[in-house]
């Protein structure tokens, strides 16, 4: 995402550097960025500089109208914006005004593009247990895309045919960091953590019958997971998940290529995936 804050502000500097803006430019530009009170909220549009990732609408708790109002108010600052759990009345109500922004109906995600895109960077796979899995593995996913990752999706993969999952080990064998979404006993992420040799960061989410109590189960289960480097989120918390996974993939790309042959051995070369192979 170039189009934040961040990349604004760099923008004036070397303005000013070059002597195109003066001193009060700057300063007025970072005073107007603090942050926007809009009575039912205050937006910190400075979160990109922090977090590498602008703030995002939390939509749970909030009426449509405080998420549109909201959701306009960061998109006219530029850059990309984002809200979890939107409705879809939300997102009809906003594509009056914005023509290119997406709704993710399996995760209820309301999302928008604006400016450059940076190009998809390294490997975050995000899997599921099974379908069911899937409305926080998105989540995971598309906050993965949207602060720069290439991200691939290997769902319905769990335990009960675990056959499905040893046909996509491939896709183990060559991520950066992988997400794993499962409900009921969670055991889906032990199995990963145990093939893989890249960080795991499992989900557990709210699916299963009245033993899982609504995703405690699965939680619980997580925590005790024996396979090291396997770290746990939230229940259904995919934002978190997918946050985290692209801040572990991003680390890499300014990494030297020792600090990979350390992990998958000498000779071990970081893949270059072309537009093609993205397809």
């Amino acid at each position: 995402m170039k189009e934040n804050y961040n990349e604004k502000l760099k923008e004036r500097l070397r303005d000013y550097k070059n002597g195109r803006i003066g001193e009060d430019k700057v300063i007025n530009f970072i005073k107007a960025h603090e942050f926007e009170d809009v009575d039912f909220a205050k937006i910190d549009h400075k979160r990109s500089i922090f977090k590498n990732f602008p703030e995002v609408i939390f939509g749970i708790g909030k009426t449509d109208f405080q998420v549109i109002e909201i959701f306009k108010k960061m998109a006219a600052r530029g850059g990309n914006v984002m809200a979890t759990r939107a409705s879809e009345n939300a997102y009809m109500q906003l594509k009056k005004e914005f023509k290119t922004i997406e709704y993710n109906t399996h995760a209820s995600l309301l999302f928008l593009r604006q400016g450059a895109q940076s190009e998809p960077y390294g490997s975050v796979v995000v899997m599921t247990a099974g379908t069911a899995d899937i409305k926080a593995a998105e989540e995971a996913a598309v906050t993965a895309e949207l602060s720069g990752s290439l991200v691939e999706r290997v769902y319905d993969v769990g335990v009960a045919g675990i056959k499905r999952l040893f046909d996509n080990i491939d896709k183990i064998f060559d991520a950066r960091v992988i997400v794993v979404a499962a409900g009921m006993e969670g055991a889906l992420c032990s199995v990963v953590g145990g093939l893989a040799s890249v960080p795991v960061i499992a989900l557990p989410t709210s699916v299963g019958y009245g033993a899982s109590f609504n995703g405690l189960a699965a939680l619980l289960a997580m925590l005790n997971c024996c396979s090291p480097g396997v770290s746990v989120v939230n229940i259904d918390n995919g934002f978190g998940a997918g946050y985290l996974a692209s801040q572990i993939n991003l680390q890499s790309k300014n990494a030297p290529v020792e600090n990979f042959e350390s992990i998958h051995g000498k000779g071990f070369k970081p893949k270059k995936k072309t537009a093609e192979a993205r397809k």
